[in-house]
């Protein structure tokens, strides 16, 4: 048995879905824990692509347990939309569980989003425009809605009719925006009460029982560490915490009860939205990785910036979230380029350094420094062990294992399930694996 938190150690897009999916085969239960319609995975099975936004992506097996974990906020007409369109690919939604405790997005807290990002002008944060972030700020202000309380039509009514009146205040007074007629969104609200009802549990009792049960649980993270609300390049950042830590949290169990951390990250490095990127690529190359590798988001379609992999911040990450393994994900975008750069440091004012800053400011003065690598200018779409690999791409990964201090147990050499090599199975496979920690071979077999 084994419980196994999934996060991003870059700013998200890493391609966590499919490692989850992946693992999703060997779990009994799959938890997402915190974020919301913001996020977005993108899993292709068989041909057949999936884009999933807040169901996790262990849905596609028919025998595994999805919780949407009370850290998360939910848009239930979203959620609706994500459950119609799944079970009309065929795709029983019966093992979905919605924690009661988890906060809901409402109207106001979009059109909020939308017109505050819009008066920020040129110092704009790069939000969704989702309503993620005010979700958030009134769950910490102890006004928001909790699912439980779609649930009961009395405390919906009461508490809305109250809100609503505070909000057009905002929307009118402020955004010049037309105020929201109470009864229609109550309306509304109760009727997406009724298509979710079956599904909302306490999903910390339910957890603990699985845990009690020894069953395998994956925790599965939204957006990346750089965009954790406390450790991530602030303020342009998600709401929430996307780091391990935030599994316990979001998820409602102790840290006792988590086995593993394993981290995804790019063979290379993107970011979507505003904020520093040392790495960032201008020009054909940067080009050439965003098309190659497909990068626009999931959710919104925004183009992602492309640049080198960034050893600097995957260190960090690692460090913040415990990360005792790597999977190194689409390999395979880099399989034409000639030479391959990667940032093992930063120069800030004529200084070396090593670690990563706090300071947003501070951050944008960093120039990375490179090590060249040669590209292995090679497919490795149809590789399916390290064997398959050209000796440059295994190089290449044992460099960033070296770097990063950290064993890698899966690579990704494509969208599909399997365009993988998986080099150890981190939920039943023991914590060791054929990359060790100085990137040196293990010939011991998994």
């Amino acid at each position: 048995m084994a419980n196994v938190v999934v996060i991003g150690a870059q700013w998200g897009d890493e391609g966590k879905g499919k490692v989850t999916d992946l693992l999703s085969r060997s779990a009994d239960v799959v938890v997402r824990y915190q974020g919301g319609v913001n996020a977005g995975h993108t899993v292709v099975v068989q041909g057949q692509t999936f884009k999933l936004h807040l169901i996790p992506s262990g849905i596609l097996y028919p025998d595994t347990e999805c919780i949407i974990g009370s850290g998360t906020v939910i848009d239930p007409a979203v959620l609706i939309e994500e459950l119609d369109t799944i079970e009309s690919l065929g795709i029983s939604t019966k093992n979905l569980l919605i924690s009661e405790t988890a906060h809901v997005t409402m109207p106001y807290h979009r059109l909020i989003d939308q017109a505050s990002e819009e008066r920020r002008g040129s110092k704009k944060i790069g939000t969704t425009g989702r309503g993620i972030g005010p979700t958030y700020a009134d769950k910490s202000e102890r006004a928001g809605i909790r699912v439980l309380d779609l649930m009961d039509s009395e405390v919906l009514q009461e508490k809305l009719n109250w809100t609503i009146i505070q909000k057009n205040v905002i929307l009118e007074r402020l955004y010049e925006l037309p105020p929201l007629d109470p009864a229609t969104v109550i309306e509304q609200y109760q009727c997406y009460a009724e298509r979710l009802r079956p599904h909302v549990v306490d999903s910390s009792l339910k957890i603990y029982q699985a845990i009690e049960q020894k069953r395998n649980i994956l925790f599965e993270g939204a957006q990346g560490t750089l965009l954790d609300l406390d450790h991530g390049t602030y303020p342009y950042v998600t709401s929430s915490n996307p780091v391990a830590g935030g599994a316990c949290v979001g998820a409602g169990v102790g840290p006792t009860m988590i086995d593993r951390v394993i981290g995804v990250a790019k063979a290379y490095t993107t970011r979507v939205g505003e904020g520093p990127f040392p790495t960032e690529l201008d020009g054909k190359l940067g080009e050439l990785l965003c098309e190659r590798g497909a990068e626009f988001g999931t959710t919104t379609g925004r183009r992602r910036r492309c640049g080198w992999f960034d050893a600097v911040i995957g260190r960090y990450a690692v460090r913040i979230n415990g990360i005792d393994c790597l999977a190194i994900t689409k390999l395979d975008v880099l399989d034409t380029i000639e030479e391959i750069n990667v940032c093992v440091a930063y120069e800030i004012d004529g200084q070396g350094c090593n670690h990563f800053p706090s300071s947003a400011h501070r951050f944008a003065q960093c120039r990375p420094i490179y090590k060249t690598l040669p590209g292995w200018q090679k497919s490795t779409a149809e590789c399916r062990s390290l064997e398959d690999l050209p000796k440059q791409a295994l190089d290449y990964l044992k460099f960033l294992a070296e770097l990063m201090a950290v064993p890698i147990a899966l690579v990704s050499l494509g969208a599909s399930r399997d365009q993988t090599i998986i080099i150890e199975d981190p939920i039943h496979g023991p914590k060791r694996a054929l990359l060790d920690a100085n990137g040196a071979p293990v010939t011991s077999e998994v």
